[in-house]
């Protein structure tokens, strides 16, 4: 058995201001990482952290990237147990994303209307929560998702453990020992 981490954030940038207009959730972006120090964290996001408007498969850490830049982002880090066989699948539905990106792309369409009720899809296209619900899916873990898919619907996975809340500048301490820090 393994954990894998669902990371919840919220950045302060313009764009997710304004998912969390629209969805009224406290969180904007959800990553998938193989490992709790978050140095194998995925997602789909900008590519480029001055523009928000192309994005594509990205491998996030907290301190190069949108993240260095957004300082201040906030986080809920939830862990969720797999068996062996569900973390290789999930770990080899990352790697061949990453391998060949060219025909992934962001679905920026899709999460604009996810705001408007919509659910637009098109194949090897998504947005954050898209390509996580993928990732755990094609792994063989029943999430009972829904198809409009947010960030914030993963923390209704069963078995699913929130292991810290706060900043994710800070998360480093608590991977080094320091005690959690839980805000409710």
């Amino acid at each position: 058995m393994k954990k894998i981490y669902i990371v919840l954030t919220f950045t302060g940038t313009a764009l997710s201001k304004i998912i969390k207009i629209y969805t009224r959730d406290e969180f904007s972006h959800v990553s998938i990482s193989l490992d709790k120090e978050l140095n194998k964290m995925y997602s789909f996001g900008r590519l480029n952290p001055y523009n928000p408007f192309i994005g594509g498969f990205v491998h996030e850490y907290i301190n190069s990237g949108t993240f260095k830049r957004f300082k201040k982002t906030k986080t809920a880090i939830y862990s969720l147990v797999v068996n062996d066989e569900e973390y290789k699948k999930i770990s080899e539905t990352i790697k061949k994303i990453q391998e060949a990106k060219k025909p992934y792309r962001f679905n920026i369409i899709g999460l604009f209307a996810i705001g408007l009720k919509l659910r637009i899809h098109k194949r090897h296209s998504f947005y954050c929560a898209e390509f996580v619900k993928y990732s755990l899916e094609n792994s063989g873990i029943k999430t009972n998702l829904p198809k409009m898919i947010r960030p914030e619907n993963f923390k209704n996975l069963e078995n699913i453990n929130l292991e810290y809340r706060g900043s994710l500048r800070d998360y480093i301490n608590y991977c080094n020992g320091l005690k959690p820090i839980i805000i409710k």
